[in-house]
């Protein structure tokens, strides 16, 4: 049996969804949430879509599909979503009021033995969960898109977060096929101070004329096996995102400096090109 048999996540889009898939997948019983119904309506869809191209490619049956969707409870009240689950995934915009104030509503809500995490990629957990009541069932479960196959899940501990809460969430990674990091509360954790850092020197060495978008992603995929270049990855994960996290990591790390945005990117995004979701960034989709 999983660690957490109940699963609430809250915010229906791209991540919400792949994050509700894979803890179906794994024999949850999934409270997908939204504010809108055709938020959820569009979650549920993804999910649908993504297991049809499983099933053209032979790697899922119709069978699967629908016993997967049977776990997956579209809700629009919070109440009803959060209440009797055992975990719940935040998976809303990457602004902090917002979180804030969901997990204050969230601490009223769910049980006092509710383990609270946040998908969040680099806001700082310790802002996000402030003023919650009980810390130490708190934390970051910090998932990759597509999360039905990505491997990786980064585990986010704030100073406060308790060894049993760890324990159990690294378990459960497992559980739904993830393989778990632990890494402590920090601007950018250690995947996206990581990978910003890649990509924004990839910007600027294309804004000065170093290379091409295709040649310089190419230094990374048959140079270094990287699967997918740092510009294409841009554009994969919306530029208008990479600007913002490379804001934030500008200012909250002491040497953040060289996280400062390019005006390249700066551009780009004022340009509306944010990349797969708008169909033009570094390539044309």
């Amino acid at each position: 049996m999983v660690e957490f048999p109940r699963v609430a996540v809250v915010g229906a889009g791209t991540m919400g969804a792949g994050i509700a898939q894979v803890c179906a997948a794994a024999g949850c019983k999934v409270a997908l949430q939204d504010v809108q119904q055709a938020f959820v309506d569009k979650g549920i869809a993804r999910i649908s879509e993504f297991l049809d191209k499983g099933i053209a490619k032979g790697k899922t049956t119709p069978q699967q599909k629908q016993d997967l969707l049977a776990n997956v409870r579209p809700v629009l009240d919070l109440h009803a979503a959060a209440r009797d689950a055992d975990l719940v995934i935040e998976a809303i915009p990457e602004r902090l009021p917002l979180k804030q104030g969901l997990f204050g509503r969230l601490a009223g809500i769910c049980r006092e033995d509710t383990v609270l995490a946040t998908n969040t990629s680099s806001l700082s957990l310790a802002g996000i969960f402030a003023a919650i009541p009980r810390p130490e069932r708190c934390l970051g479960m910090h998932f990759f898109n597509p999360p039905p196959l990505m491997a990786l899940l980064e585990v986010v501990r704030l100073a406060a977060t308790g060894e049993a809460t760890v324990a159990k969430v690294v378990a459960f990674a497992r559980q739904i096929g993830k393989e778990p990091i632990l890494v402590k509360d920090s601007p950018g954790f250690a995947s996206s101070r990581l990978g910003v850092a890649l990509g924004l020197e990839a910007i600027r060495m294309l804004e000065e004329g170093v290379a091409s978008a295709e040649d310089i992603d190419k230094a990374m995929t048959l140079g270094y096996g990287f699967p997918m270049g740092p510009l294409e990855l841009t554009d994969l994960v919306g530029l208008d995102v990479r600007l913002s996290i490379a804001e934030y990591l500008s200012t909250a790390l002491p040497d953040g400096a060289h996280f400062r945005p390019p005006q390249l990117l700066r551009t780009m995004v004022a340009e509306g090109k944010l990349g797969k979701k708008s169909g033009r960034g570094f390539y044309t989709w």
